[in-house]
């Protein structure tokens, strides 16, 4: 009796650590994500800052791949909210093609 009493304590804790591992995991991998993402985030504020738009959408993208792996992209947005953002992206990559197109007539003026 003591035996079974030990055997069955034994394989409930062994059964309770490897459900306390496994939580343990996904938590590690869940703070790599938010890691990532919060990383792309600063990148992408600073490329916008610096008038960079390409690579601001590029990282864009890439934290959108993130999110897709991570399980933590947003809910979809509706019609008009998409519209609106790339609306906004059109607006940002041309200031930023005019900006660059300003700069290669100083340079060529330059020369």
């Amino acid at each position: 009796m003591r035996h079974r009493c030990a055997h069955a304590l034994a394989s409930l804790a062994l059964s309770w650590a490897g459900a306390a591992a496994a939580e343990a995991a996904p938590t590690a991998q869940d703070a790599a994500c938010r890691t990532e993402e919060a990383t792309l985030q600063q990148e992408i504020d600073a490329a916008r800052a610096r008038g960079r738009m390409l690579q601001r959408r590029q990282l864009a993208d890439q934290l959108e791949a993130v999110q897709i792996r991570c399980g933590t992209l947003p809910p979809a947005q509706n019609r008009e909210a998409v519209i609106e953002r790339l609306k906004s992206d059109i607006l940002e990559l041309r200031k930023e093609l005019d900006r660059a197109e300003t700069e290669l007539r100083k340079i060529r003026q330059g020369l």
